[in-house]
């Protein structure tokens, strides 16, 4: 999860990228408006709404006309005069300064669950298949039960196969945390999973980043030679 920060204030923007960066978000920042508006693309943008060089309200509108990136703005004016505003131009949300940073992450989480698009249809990753609609998972068509949390970590794992998923973004999304005395919590549940689903499909570990689903070995075809 790739975050644009623009703030002037430096060591705000220190302090902030250090704690997003420890909620495993990577975070790209920028000062100016000029710096903002050059950025690469990104999944969200926290925008302060005063810099020495432009507007964050122009900022937002100037976004809005080319992206549908999620914006939560910043600011010290807690007046709900500029809250409008700064919603009007586009903005997702409005959090006002100062504010501790559960209550920022609990606003980044809402604002992209109500981006993202809504689950639809399956994944399948070679004999399992997980419907995402149904929340429910097969592996040779044979239903396996699973509890909310082990499909929740399936389903992210199976929308991306073959792809690292970071532990950090499977706490967040899973369990809303960053905390990483939950981590263990994760392990013994991958544990569980790799159980219940066999060799339909393989969770592998990647060391130092986070699992990764794959397709499994294929059963052998009945009479088929073994070497």
């Amino acid at each position: 999860m790739r975050v644009l920060l623009v703030d002037d204030d430096l060591r705000f923007a220190t302090a902030l990228t250090a704690a997003l960066r420890r909620g495993g978000y990577e975070v790209e920042h920028a000062s100016t408006a000029r710096a903002a508006l050059a950025a690469p693309p990104c999944d969200l943008v926290l925008l302060d709404i005063g810099l020495p060089d432009g507007d964050g309200v122009d900022i937002c509108r100037r976004l809005r006309e080319t992206s549908d990136v999620a914006i939560i703005m910043l600011t010290a004016r807690g007046e709900e005069r500029n809250r409008v505003v700064g919603l009007r131009s586009g903005a997702d949300d409005y959090v006002s300064k100062p504010f501790g940073f559960a209550e920022l992450q609990a606003r980044i989480e809402a604002v992209l669950r109500r981006a993202r698009p809504r689950p639809a249809g399956a994944r399948t990753v070679g004999r399992l298949r997980v419907d995402l609609d149904r929340h429910l998972a097969y592996v040779d068509g044979v239903p396996i039960t699973l509890t909310r949390k082990e499909f929740q970590l399936l389903a992210i794992l199976a929308a991306e196969p073959e792809v690292a998923v970071r532990r950090e973004r499977l706490l967040r999304e899973v369990w809303h945390t960053s905390w990483r005395g939950v981590s263990r919590t994760l392990d013994v549940h991958m544990a569980t999973l790799r159980q219940k689903i066999g060799d339909g499909a393989q969770i592998q570990t990647i060391r130092g980043v986070g699992y990764r689903i794959v397709a499994g070995e294929q059963p052998q075809a009945a009479g088929a030679a073994g070497w």
